[in-house]
């Protein structure tokens, strides 16, 4: 992301989010955490030190999950579920699920993290079937 702001929403649209400034790192996290959150294979989230969120509309449907003795945290819509992103002031960190903006990234992800944690069943998934709906 350069300095336009990316914007993006959960799923049911309630909460709207625009973020202005630059993204340093995309990490695919595999670890059980992650998969937990995302029920999948991995989270893919973008980390920034320096970008700002702007909560455009629905900030009252956001509700935050800590981890209890971990640095884990996840937000997300209380009517939808869909993640959100988290801001970690603590830290000096934004983490934004990737699949949460509407807006082009125009970054790769940096690397697959926490590989030693992944599924079983993720392995070799590139040569698998590809289907661009449902199953007929």
């Amino acid at each position: 992301m350069d300095d336009n702001p990316a914007i993006g929403q959960c799923l049911c649209g309630a909460v709207k989010f625009r973020i202005s400034g630059k993204f340093e790192s995309f990490f695919l996290c595999h670890c059980a955490r992650c998969r937990k959150d995302s029920g999948s294979a991995h989270s893919a989230n973008l980390f920034s030190s320096t970008a700002k969120i702007t909560w455009i509309s629905g900030e009252e449907n956001i509700k935050t999950f800590r981890l209890p003795g971990s640095r884990h945290v996840k937000s997300f819509c209380s009517d939808c579920g869909a993640a959100l992103p988290v801001s970690q002031p603590e830290v000096d960190l934004l983490v934004v699920p990737a699949g949460s903006l509407d807006s082009r990234i125009d970054m790769r992800p940096n690397a697959h993290i926490y590989c030693s944690s992944r599924a079983i069943w993720d392995n070799d998934l590139a040569s698998i079937e590809s289907i661009d709906g449902l199953p007929g």
